[in-house]
C-alpha cells in the first residue's frame, strides 16, 4: 500500500514528523523502533505495545491517544493511483484478481483499509501483519502465490522499492516500479492489462 496507493504508513519520514511534532530524540526513537519494526508488522506486538517501548517507556507532555492520532494521520491516499486500481478492479467483469502485498501492523493496516477504502477495489489483503513475514523476505512472495493459487508468471507486483522487486522477480513475477499513476498505467499497459 505504502509508496504506491498511498503515503507510506509509519516510515523514515512519518516518524521524523513525529519526533519534531513531539519533541522526540529521533536517533534515540528510531534505534528503538529499529528493534521493534519486525516484531510490530508480523503482529508479534501491537501497536500499544510497540508504543509503550518506542514512546511511552517515560512520562511524556502528551497523551497516548495524541500520538496515536498523530500517526494515523500520516496516511494520505494517493487518489491517482487508486483510480487506475478502481478501474482494473471493475474491467473486464472484474478479470483481474487485485491483491495488497504490504509490511503494516494490524492496526495502521487496518485504517489504511478503511479510511482509503480499498475493500472496494481489492479482493484480498496479504499483509506481513497476517501472514507472520515481510518484505523482501522470499516467504511472503511465496505464500502470496500459495493464497492466490497463481502462477508467478501470471502475476504482476508493483512497489517502490527496488528491493522488493528484485524479490518479487526471482519469485518469478512480473513487476513495475512505481513513481506516479500515469507512468503505471503506461506500465500495465504495455503488459496487456488494463
Amino acid at each position: 500500500m505504502g509508496g504506491v496507493l498511498g503515503t507510506n504508513g509509519w516510515d523514515h519520514g512519518e516518524r521524523r514528523a513525529a519526533a519534531q511534532q513531539f519533541g522526540l530524540d529521533l536517533v534515540e526513537f528510531e534505534s528503538r523502533h529499529e528493534l521493534l519494526a519486525a516484531a510490530l508488522d508480523t503482529a508479534q506486538l501491537t501497536l500499544d505495545q510497540y508504543l509503550d517501548r518506542t514512546v511511552f517507556y517515560r512520562e511524556r507532555p502528551f497523551t497516548r491517544g495524541s500520538f496515536r492520532d498523530f500517526m494515523f494521520s500520516q496516511s494520505k491516499p494517493d487518489t491517482d493511483s487508486l483510480r487506475v486500481m478502481a478501474r482494473l478492479s471493475s474491467s473486464a467483469s472484474c478479470r483481474y484478481l487485485l491483491a495488497t502485498l504490504n509490511n503494516e501492523s494490524v492496526e495502521l493496516n487496518a485504517y489504511r483499509i478503511r479510511t482509503f477504502g480499498l475493500q472496494k477495489i481489492f479482493k484480498l489483503f496479504l499483509s506481513s501483519c497476517y501472514l507472520g513475514v515481510r518484505k523482501p523476505d522470499a516467504a511472503i512472495y511465496q505464500l502470496a502465490l500459495r493464497l492466490t493459487q497463481q502462477e508467478p508468471a501470471q502475476c504482476v507486483f508493483v512497489d517502490d522499492r527496488p528491493l522488493n522487486l528484485e524479490c518479487a522477480a526471482r519469485e518469478g513475477m512480473k513487476t513495475i516500479q512505481f513513481h506516479n499513476a500515469v507512468q503505471l498505467e503506461q506500465d500495465l499497459s504495455a503488459l496487456g492489462i488494463g
